[in-house]
């Protein structure tokens, strides 16, 4: 890794200039290799999602980004299908599945990567009503969503249905927010917090099954990197620009090259919500008047 590191250029203008230039579309990282590195969190996201795409028959991607992870889950879920995946349980594609995205070029990622798979991409903006049925889907995913909005996943849940996402949690990479920003008012470092969406979640009547957080390591290993990394995840930074913070990384980047790696560490919650299925509570019993009808014998 060092060795692929030494190939990139040296001066702060030149990776600077390299880390503004890389395209963001798309969830796809691999341009970090060598150059930053996180710890993934333990629950495995992406496969834990396959198999629970191998148990659905509709299925909902919100803010699918590029594509890559669903596209993962479903090409797990077709090799276990096939027989091609024989340490898996038994499943099959879902018959339905759609995915929602509101970035222009990601939708474009998107539909090019899935529309093979037979998925449908749907441009959808991240605060706007989900544009679907009530009770549509019986299981929504979603990886790293800006914000979930529970009114509308409750909505276009069948009854009984799951929702299983990742989200990112509170303070995450504030280490390298809070170089660009100063410090955070807690109001701000506390956002996303996991019992905050439990509570938000409950409130939108989902039962929460499954809740874990874990805090992860990161490592950026040059400048250019971190411009990408600002570029590409723009909430982080809010109006990044490498003009507007020339100073902060020109900053940033002695640091780096006189004290190694800067160190950051993101949060993520693995997040599963259950729609419960009340609809027995509403089935009438229906009275026995068989004997209404049976003919009095004679004396």
């Amino acid at each position: 890794m060092a060795e692929h590191r030494n190939q990139h250029p040296a001066t702060f203008e030149d990776l600077v200039a390299e880390g503004a230039s890389v395209p963001t579309e798309g969830w796809d990282f691999s341009w970090f290799e060598g150059r930053a590195t996180e710890a993934r969190p333990s629950w495995r996201y992406a496969v834990s999602m396959s198999e629970r795409l191998g148990r659905a028959s509709a299925v909902l991607d919100v803010q699918t980004g590029g594509g890559e992870v669903l596209d993962f889950a479903l090409a797990r879920v077709a090799d276990n299908a096939t027989g091609r995946a024989a340490t898996a349980p038994a499943s099959k594609p879902p018959l339905l599945t759609i995915a929602t995205e509101g970035w222009p070029p990601n939708v474009a990622k998107a539909t090019a990567l899935l529309r093979p798979r037979g998925v449908a991409v749907v441009a959808a903006a991240e605060d706007d009503p989900l544009p679907f049925a009530d009770g549509a889907f019986d299981l929504v995913v979603s990886r790293h969503p800006v914000r979930p909005h529970w009114d509308e996943i409750a909505r276009v849940l069948q009854p009984g249905g799951t929702y299983f996402a990742q989200h990112v949690g509170p303070g995450s990479v504030f280490e390298l927010v809070e170089h660009f920003l100063g410090p955070q008012p807690d109001g701000v470092r506390g956002a996303r917090h996991p019992d905050r969406e439990r509570a938000g979640a409950e409130a939108a009547g989902l039962d929460v099954v499954e809740l874990r957080a874990e805090r992860l390591r990161m490592e950026f290993h040059d400048i250019g990197a971190v411009v990408h990394f600002l570029r590409k995840v723009v909430w982080m930074v809010p109006g990044f620009t490498v003009e507007a913070y020339e100073q902060r990384l020109r900053e940033l980047h002695e640091r780096i090259r006189t004290e190694g790696p800067f160190v950051a560490h993101s949060t993520r919650h693995l997040f599963e919500a259950r729609k419960p299925d009340t609809r027995h509570l509403f089935e009438a019993r229906k009275p026995d008047t068989r004997h209404l009808f049976e003919a009095r014998k004679p004396d």
